[in-house]
């Protein structure tokens, strides 16, 4: 999965574990960028009495790097605080949730929003509120109207919303985590061939589930640095982008409920760039380690892209499928295709008409070159099917990642550094045979773009 469940701590905290990231110049606001910011993975539905929410005592962050050190330029910081309004009830809500300050919601959210530009602060607003989970038809009948109360446009320029939000991550986690099936090719697998005649049908894990989501819509001019022209070549077009969740070093157990006290400087439990980077290059042993460190750090990881796993894998996994993949992988030659589109940017002259290179530090972040449009007719393949809007060019919704990075680490890209490879036919073909029309919630055409969360009644898993 994109970053979910990727590393052994995190997935004990679910609250503060950063699931995705989108980077996209908004199709809708061209003159803007989209960041949003999942969090609290795979929500079941009807998972109440005690519905999932942000952590109070979670420190959210998005990072912007415009000039290539993969130090934050620009963050914005969402703080929480939740309030029950009826301390002698068990339940959610005693009646229908029909505006943000209805009577009957009982356990609400709040969150200041602060900027921090060059380590100077300024708060944008305070105590914004979030949504209530979607409980259901009686519950919360008007979904879509509580989240148009809860998405604010600020008097800095800033849309922000913060809230449940449907999960528009498509991944087949049950066959891949299962010895690396892919079930369009299970029949190749190593193992499979014993048990499968044919090929199978991709189902995706996270459909029906839900997530919570920090959405903000920014004005180019204040995430990128400041410059006498943006261009597609030009350097001051590109920013860095990435997530993070902190907590407090110490925290001390009260003797009463709720008296429970956390103090100390804030430290890092949870970040996210690239998807899949933690879950699929980092090894187990290091995976928690990486979650605490920035991206400026990433350089300690370089030689797990330079040399994948999962690159070994593929050939072994599928006999015969990848014999030019086998080959480069025994020769141990570096992989500065993956270094280029994880850690440094693919650098102007690979790939007509698009960069996206920030600098020589090698460093986790989704990269986004601002100053390309946003194009009418998305390809879900983004840079490798012709779309340079798309992945890796940032991130948007529907782009199929999970693909492209199989297809780049099973040598699709490596032409871009080294005419002489030719890559395995598979290379072009291989896929979990999932896309954005295996999401059960469409995606929506504006801001937060993210679908409607399912409810909880209508739920199937609920049946």
């Amino acid at each position: 999965m994109s970053s979910h469940r990727e590393a052994p701590e995190i997935a004990k905290d679910p609250v503060a574990d950063s699931a995705d990231l989108y980077a996209f110049v908004s199709p809708d606001r061209p003159d803007t960028v989209t960041l949003i910011a999942n969090y609290v993975p795979l929500q079941l539905p009807s998972g109440g009495p005690n519905f999932f929410e942000f952590g109070d005592d979670v420190r959210y962050e998005i990072h912007i790097d415009n000039d290539g050190d993969a130090r934050p330029d620009v963050t914005y910081r969402f703080e929480f605080t939740t309030e029950i309004t009826n301390p002698n009830s068990f339940l959610y809500n005693t009646g229908p949730i029909d505006s943000l300050d209805s009577r009957n919601w009982n356990r609400r959210q709040f969150y200041s929003l602060t900027r921090v530009v060059d380590g100077r602060e300024h708060r944008l607003a305070h105590k914004l509120p979030c949504p209530p989970c979607n409980v259901g038809p009686l519950s919360t009948p008007t979904y879509a109207d509580l989240v148009r109360q809860a998405t604010f446009s600020l008097s800095t320029g800033e849309r922000v919303f913060a809230g449940q939000r449907a999960d528009g991550f498509f991944v087949d986690l049950g066959a891949v985590f299962d010895l690396g099936t892919l079930r369009p090719f299970q029949q190749l697998h190593v193992a499979g061939k014993k048990v499968f005649a044919a090929e199978g049908e991709p189902v995706n894990a996270t459909d029906r589930m839900n997530v919570h989501t920090i959405a903000l819509q920014v004005p180019l001019n204040l995430v990128r640095r400041r410059a006498n022209r943006y261009g597609v070549a030009d350097r001051a077009s590109v920013i860095g982008v990435w997530t993070s969740a902190s907590r407090r070093q110490v925290r001390v157990r009260g003797g009463e409920p709720g008296a429970d006290v956390a103090t100390g400087p804030f430290a890092q439990v949870s970040r996210l760039g690239n998807p899949l980077f933690n879950e699929v290059i980092v090894p187990m042993s290091r995976k928690d380690l990486w979650n605490s460190l920035p991206p400026s750090e990433d350089k300690r990881f370089a030689r797990f892209v330079e040399q994948p796993e999962l690159a070994a894998l593929l050939p072994a996994l599928y006999p015969g499928v990848f014999p030019n993949l086998d080959r480069l992988g025994k020769a141990k030659k570096p992989r500065a295709d993956l270094v280029a589109l994880l850690l440094t940017g693919v650098p102007e002259g690979l790939v007509d008409g698009f960069t996206n290179a920030t600098g020589d530090v090698q460093a986790d972040m989704l990269r986004l070159n601002t100053a390309i449009p946003p194009t009418r007719k998305p390809d879900r393949f983004g840079v490798l099917g012709g779309d340079l809007a798309g992945f890796p060019n940032g991130r948007r919704v529907g782009d199929d990642v999970v693909t492209i990075a199989l297809r780049a680490i099973a040598g699709l890209t490596v032409p871009l550094v080294d005419p002489t490879f030719r890559p395995d036919a598979a290379a072009a073909t291989v896929t979990p045979g999932l896309s954005a029309a295996d999401v059960t919630a469409p995606f929506l055409a504006a801001f937060p773009y993210l679908a409607t969360p399912y409810d909880g009644f209508g739920n199937p898993s609920a049946a």
